[in-house]
């Protein structure tokens, strides 16, 4: 786990994901759990953290204090993935991570920028287009952790609807070509991905059946957010 990043604290149990999110599952939403959980400093009790918190209940102050304790890419992107999307403060923390110096308070902004693009159905896409330029500020960060959640999040952006993508695709292009490696990288990798036939035919696609059933549909068991 060290060797990929993950983790090299001693505190690490074995767990698989698959048994914590079984796990989670069966103990449902348990929000003091959760906190306990977390300040266990255990690295899979902080994964089950992410499966048996209220969204609903999560304030900013907590996620702020939990950012804080952030030393690996997988305790944050859960944590962002599986439940600070949910959480009606979500595109807030997005601001106010996205100029952070810490490395993975910064890849959190990103991080739950592109769960938000892959999970979000209710917010439009100019709550997308506003975090655009966070995106790119952000790109000439060097550091790997930062500009692998940067790419993710302009790439996850650009696969919620053709305007999106073309915007997305537009911003790559211009990232590509700059002079600064660190910005350069994300616009290639995102490039490259955002130029995929199979991605623009899933863009259309969703494109295609928004139009059919209608939009506005919240998606069930989240939250509705300030985008």
């Amino acid at each position: 786990m060290a060797r990929y990043g993950i983790t090299t604290s001693d505190r690490v149990l074995g767990v698989t994901m698959g048994d914590l999110r079984a796990l989670g599952k069966r103990l449902g939403c348990q929000h003091e759990l959760a906190a306990a959980l977390w300040a266990s400093g255990c690295y899979e009790a902080r994964l089950l953290t992410a499966f048996v918190a209220d969204p609903e209940r999560l304030r900013p102050a907590e996620m702020e204090r939990w950012s804080r304790q952030f030393d690996n890419w997988a305790v944050c992107d859960t944590l962002c993935f599986a439940l600070f999307d949910r959480s009606p403060h979500a595109f807030a923390q997005v601001e106010a991570w996205a100029e952070r110096p810490e490395e993975f308070v910064r890849r959190a902004a990103f991080a739950l920028l592109a769960s938000l693009a892959l999970h979000d159905r209710t917010s439009d896409d100019a709550a997308f287009l506003a975090r655009l330029p966070l995106v790119e500020a952000a790109a000439s960060d060097d550091r790997n952790f930062v500009k692998k959640g940067v790419s993710w999040a302009l790439r996850s952006i650009g696969g919620r609807s053709p305007e999106l993508h073309a915007a997305s695709l537009e911003l790559a292009e211009r990232l590509a070509s700059s002079s600064e490696p660190s910005s350069r990288w994300v616009g290639k990798d995102a490039l490259r991905d955002l130029s995929r036939p199979a991605v623009r035919r899933r863009v259309a696609s969703r494109a295609a059946k928004r139009a059919s059933t209608g939009t506005g549909k919240k998606r069930p068991g989240r939250s509705p957010r300030t985008a």
